[in-house]
């Protein structure tokens, strides 16, 4: 394994994305924007293979991939394109930043729901709620004669 550089990627305590590992192209932006945009490569496409990274272990793995299953490829890469600020290295950092929180949402384990059952209290307001509302809802109805 190679030392850890200054471009690698801190996503959360224990998880740390190699440099090596983040394909990073910059392509012509699209849309309206004239010279600048036909001339300049500002946007920024950035790859990050997760079935094949070394930043994560199995579970981790399993669980980045379950959890962005819609945004990942048929090679289990991750894409991400920024092209919202006119500077290449702009977007690049904000491709690194969605990259970090997409992949640090993933690794949140959920704690598990406890059943709960409602307390006498809420039970009665419910209910008297709804006694309240019918009463209302009869009130308004033409009488019946």
């Amino acid at each position: 394994m190679t030392a850890p550089s200054q471009d690698d990627v801190d996503v959360v305590p224990g998880v740390r994305i190699p440099a090596y590992e983040l394909d990073i192209t910059a392509i012509s932006g699209s849309g309206p924007g004239g010279q600048h945009v036909n001339r300049s490569a500002t946007r920024i496409a950035l790859q990050w293979n997760v079935r094949h990274t070394r930043a994560l272990g199995d579970e981790q793995r399993t669980l980045v991939m379950a959890r962005l299953a819609s945004r990942l490829d048929s090679d289990g890469a991750l894409r991400i394109v920024a092209g919202e600020y006119r500077s290449q290295q702009q977007n690049r950092r904000a491709a690194i930043e969605r990259l970090v929180q997409l992949v640090s949402r993933a690794l949140v384990i959920q704690k598990p729901r406890k059943a709960t059952r409602p307390t006498r209290g809420s039970v009665e307001r419910r209910l008297t709620e709804k006694r309240q509302r019918g009463e209302t809802k009869r009130r308004r109805r033409p009488d019946e004669d």
